[in-house]
């Protein structure tokens, strides 16, 4: 049986499978940096109190300070770093718009320029510059992303950012204290709990990214087994020293 494919059968699905992820949306960021950030610094913190042979309810109040700090840290950092960022390319975005309404015919010839650097013939370039710059929004929009690289469309949103970074903050600090909190004694089952977090979230990230599952999961690991570890020793020297 064969099976002859139309062009327009071809069109739909190059339609279908040519979509991207979103990379622009402000939360993928915020979110992952957050749970890593989240579960490293907990765990490692958890990890230092714990060497310092402390009571376990200094560990669980360790634990949960630092969750508590590091998620508002996270968030109000983000929201602060977000919103600057956005307020600045607006600010960019009014410069641009007022050239459009002083000099439209320079801004014109400019995005002619840019086309026709780009390979465009020059007379061509200029009567897609001039079609499009019948529009003062689209033009702006044309300008935004062919002179400094972004959407005005799609800006990040500092509130968003905020929420993502800390709920994946808290969400990835809870893990090593959670064993404690259940009645656990030991370190061990909150260390295999934020170690086994820790290969998810790399394998998380690598189905974003693209890259190798396996390979991301056990890089993260690798990173905050060793800052565990590192921690651990050091409060285990201080816990001696002060002691």
């Amino acid at each position: 049986m064969v099976i002859i494919e139309t062009e327009a059968t071809l069109h739909e699905a190059h339609r279908d499978n040519h979509t991207h992820r979103d990379v622009n949306g402000g939360w993928l960021r915020p979110a992952v940096f957050g749970a890593m950030d989240g579960l490293v610094s907990n765990l490692a913190l958890m990890t230092g109190v714990v060497g310092g042979a402390v009571s376990h309810q200094t560990v669980v109040i360790t634990g949960l300070a630092g969750l508590a700090a590091g998620a508002f840290s996270m968030a109000a950092g983000e929201y602060t770093s977000v919103a600057s960022q956005r307020e600045l390319v607006e600010a960019e975005l009014a410069v641009e718009r007022r050239e459009l309404r002083k000099h439209p015919e320079d801004e014109e010839e400019e995005l002619a320029s840019l086309y026709a650097a780009r390979g465009v013939d020059a007379e061509l370039a200029r009567e897609v510059a001039r079609q499009l710059s019948r529009d003062p929004e689209q033009a702006l929009e044309i300008h935004a992303r062919e002179e400094l690289g972004i959407d005005p469309g799609d800006l990040p949103s500092p509130l968003v950012a905020a929420v993502s970074s800390f709920g994946a903050f808290a969400l990835g600090a809870l893990l090593p204290v959670l064993p404690f909190l259940l009645g656990a004694t030991a370190l061990w089952p909150a260390l295999l709990l934020a170690l086994v977090g820790l290969f998810g979230c790399g394998a998380v990230v690598a189905r974003v990214t693209a890259r190798t599952w396996w390979f991301s999961g056990l890089r993260q690991l690798a990173l905050g087994g060793a800052a565990a570890g590192v921690t651990y020793a050091l409060g285990t020297l201080f816990g001696t020293v002060v002691g």
